[in-house]
This record gives C-alpha cells, structure tokens and sequence, in this order.
C-alpha cells in the first residue's frame, strides 16, 4: 500500500500544527526516563506546554501547545532527551518494560541501548519513517503482538526470534547477532522503499516481510510463532526478583501534570513509560514503595489493577483535533466518574450497527473502550476493544 504522502509524523524539531496549538513528540527509547529527565519534561510543560505530558501507545510523550520550540529543544537537549536532530523520529523503540527485574526469559534493555546508538550511528537511517517500529520482548509476550515493523523476540536467554511486519520470520539468532541485524533489516526496509515515501511500515510494501528476509540473506527455518496482541498492563505491587519492588502506576486517558511529574522525579529511581500509557517505576524497598502510592494515589495515578480507568482510552478528540466531532476524553472522564465503564461480566449485549442516543451520558459499555473523535480511530490499542465513535450526530460502537 502506498499512501501518497510523506510521512509528516511529529517530533521535537518538527512540531505537529494540532488545532489546540504546536504538538512535540520525544521519543523514549525502551521507554526509560531517568529522574532528571522527568524534571526536565515537568518544567517544559510548565513553562512551554499545557501543564501536561502525555503518554503514547509507544512508550513515547508528547507535549501540546507548545509555545517556545527553541527552549523546548534546549531543555530537551540538556538532559539527553534529543541526542541527535537528525535522528530523532526514527528511535520508536518498545522493550519489555518488567524485563531484567521480573520474570522473563532474558534482559533485553542493554539491547535497547545498543540498538538506540546503532540507529543514530547510521546517517542513511536518518531516512527511516517516523511511525517505523521497533520491538524487543523478553520472552514474556508483552510487546510482541503491537505489530513492530522490525523486532526480536527472546525464546531463551541466547536465542531470539526475528519479527517482521508484526510476525514471526522463522529467523532465529544468537543475542550477539541480534542487534545487528535489525540495523540491517532497517537498511533494507530503505532499499525495498526506494524512493517511494509513502510507504510508511513494512506492511505497505507487497510482500514486504518476505522480500527483507531475501534480502537479509538468513534462513528462515523454525516454526513460526503465533503473537498475540495482549493488555498486560502491569498496575499495583510487582515484587522483582531482587528482593525490591515495582510499582506499576496506571496515569488517567494516558496523561499526566507537571506537578505529577515533579513528583516522579523526586522518587530518584528510573521509570519506564510503558506502550499501555502506563508507568513502572523500579527499584524500590517496600517503606519507599508505600510512600510513593501515598503521595501519588491521591495526585490521580493509578495502582488499582480494578479501576475503571484502566479500561477506558481515548484520542485527542476537541478541542486538540479538528477533525473530531466531540470532546472524547470529556465525555469518557465523565462515563468513568459516572460509573458507566462496567466490567466485561456486567456489560450490556450491544452490536457493533447499534446507534446510540446522541448524547454521551446514555452510553455505559463494559471491558476495554475506545472513545475515537471520529472513524480515523487514533491511538486505538491492539487486541480486543469496543469503539465509541463521535460522529456528526451522536456517538455509536462499531
């Protein structure tokens, strides 16, 4: 599939003309922002923002209204958030965000790294689209069903599976080989690309995953695996294998305030921004843990693996899309405040062609929901999902 367009997808030095103002989206590579860092994007938002940092379906954040591109960078820039201006939209890195701490086959996050520092080594990958996605699973299954154009899954602690176009190759590598080779199937997503910009993801290449494995030039000889999306957000209490804890914290419709942000920071410990527009934040002892839930609970995040919010996302919707037709994330805050966001056993049998009332205080859905301002349906998560789509005369599911 060609789309006809170059990819326009948002960055820090390319801002995204949203209708509420300038969009900046920084890449976080593995999802891992460091104390500083997390001060840093407090006093952006603050000082050049909305007052907000919100969280991506790739384990990136984003900024809106941006009012200062010049001291955003710089800020940005300071605390290694933009480590390269012409590398920046490329580094859409998802890892396995519990790995090296619980559970799994093998810690990928120094694989991480090294792909993040291959990718900005390469000038020609400079070329890559901004919505190309890179993926690494440890082995427990989290990230290996988000449809990665290029990604390794661990089926051991030295063996991996090489993933393309959101499947299994049947490729099987060594942990040495594994960074490099998906370099060079970045390189060769480029050749097959050619000058055509419109092909965003491997997908929109005919025969796309086929034609690379050619090209890499390594025989594709194992079964192939089956992956699944899931919903694996990881929320409350995570004992790590280390005797310390991990508190997975669950941010509401994907956002969180500076003040939150603040706050984080001053944890001191690093925090991963996971695809599930959630946080994990590591390497605490128990005493510390309790304090962190009783300062931030009450601030709005989330470690109630039960909370209806955790069920509930939305796209920008009004008045940050001009394309929507309704205020979204108002109108799923306040079905969630409503107690209309049921669980899965108390919802109702409704069809995917029932048109709902026009008004969003009829609709009570149960299970995991996704309010959309309009069909486009952005940021829609992977697996099983009801739509509450905003249209010009009401909302519908389906």
């Amino acid at each position: 599939m060609t789309r006809g367009v170059p990819d326009s997808c948002p960055g820090v030095l390319r801002l995204h003309e949203a209708a509420d103002g300038p969009l900046a989206r920084i890449r976080v590579p593995g999802g891992l922002l460091e104390p500083a860092q997390w001060q840093a994007l407090a006093e952006a938002a603050h000082a050049v923002g909305d007052g907000n940092i919100e969280l991506t379906s790739r384990g990136n954040v984003q900024l809106r209204r941006v009012r200062d591109a010049d001291a955003l960078t710089d800020r940005l820039t300071t605390v290694g958030l933009l480590p390269s201006r012409t590398h920046e939209r490329v580094r859409n890195i998802i890892a396995s965000p519990l790995s090296g701490r619980i559970g799994g086959s093998t810690d990928i996050h120094p694989l991480v790294a090294a792909l993040d520092t291959g990718l900005r080594g390469a000038p020609r990958l400079a070329e890559l689209p901004g919505r190309m996605l890179f993926t690494l699973d440890d082995g427990r299954g989290d990230v290996s069903g988000l449809g990665a154009d290029i990604g390794i899954h661990a089926l051991g602690a030295d063996e991996f599976a090489v993933l393309l176009a959101g499947g299994d190759s049947g490729i099987r590598l060594p942990a040495t080989d594994a960074v490099e080779v998906m370099l060079a199937a970045a390189h060769g997503f480029l050749e097959l690309r050619g000058d055509d910009a419109g092909h965003w993801r491997l997908h929109d290449i005919e025969n796309g995953a086929e034609r690379l494995i050619a090209l890499l030039g390594l025989p594709a000889t194992a079964d192939r695996l089956e992956l699944a999306a899931t919903q694996p957000t990881p929320i409350g209490w995570l004992a790590q294998d280390n005797g310390l804890v991990s508190l997975g914290a669950g941010a509401r419709l994907g956002s969180v305030t500076a003040r939150t942000a603040e706050f984080l920071a001053a944890i001191e410990r690093p925090i991963f921004a996971t695809p599930w527009r959630s946080l994990v934040i590591t390497d605490l002892t128990e005493w510390a843990a309790e304090q962190v839930v009783r300062v931030l609970a009450p601030m709005g995040m989330i470690f109630d693996a039960d909370s209806p919010w955790l069920l509930v996302s939305a796209c920008a919707g009004l008045p940050g899309c001009a394309k929507s037709h309704a205020d979204v994330r108002a109108d799923a805050a306040e079905a969630v405040d409503a107690g209309r966001v049921l669980p899965v056993e108390t919802a109702p049998d409704t069809g995917a062609s029932e048109v709902l009332p026009p008004t969003a205080s009829d609709i009570a859905v149960g299970g995991r929901q996704h309010w959309s301002g309009c069909d486009r349906r952005c940021g829609r998560p992977r697996g099983v999902v009801t739509d509450i789509v905003a249209t010009s005369t009401g909302y519908r599911i389906g």
